[in-house]
């Protein structure tokens, strides 16, 4: 099992995690308008796809929140269980578990694209993330 950590902001200004939560899914990329860009460094969309292609069934996924340009945290607002992964369309399927109405502020640990992971379920940080 792998541990992964996403966004719900396109373009730092929608939060889509409400139609996420409600569909049950996660996704990033509009298939139709989004091409993978030269730029093999940091997180470069080719490089966010790469990391995709590694989800797996029975994967855990965190969704989270940036706090604002400078901030050492982040808020998880979701947590969910893969079901599927359609690399076609650049979707996860999820059984999302709700976390409460308080939003958990963890440290950012370098997680400011879309898709970080795959972390492991040892790492502490991992642990605080997802109150393993």
């Amino acid at each position: 099992m792998q541990y992964w950590v996403v966004g719900a902001m396109w373009g730092g200004k929608d939060d889509v995690l409400p139609q996420f939560l409600k569909r049950g899914y996660w996704y990033c990329w509009d298939v139709n308008t989004t091409a993978p860009d030269n730029n093999e460094q940091g997180n470069s969309i080719s490089v966010q796809q790469e990391r995709f292609r590694k989800i797996e069934p029975g994967d855990r996924i965190a969704v989270k929140k940036m706090l604002g340009r400078g901030s050492a945290e982040m808020s998880i607002l979701a947590i969910g269980i893969v079901k599927d992964v359609d690399v076609n369309e650049w979707r996860v399927y999820v059984n999302w578990m709700e976390i409460g109405p308080i939003e958990r502020k963890v440290p950012l640990h370098g997680c400011t694209a879309s898709v970080h992971g795959p972390f492991e379920g040892t790492d502490p940080w991992v642990q605080q993330v997802f109150h393993i």
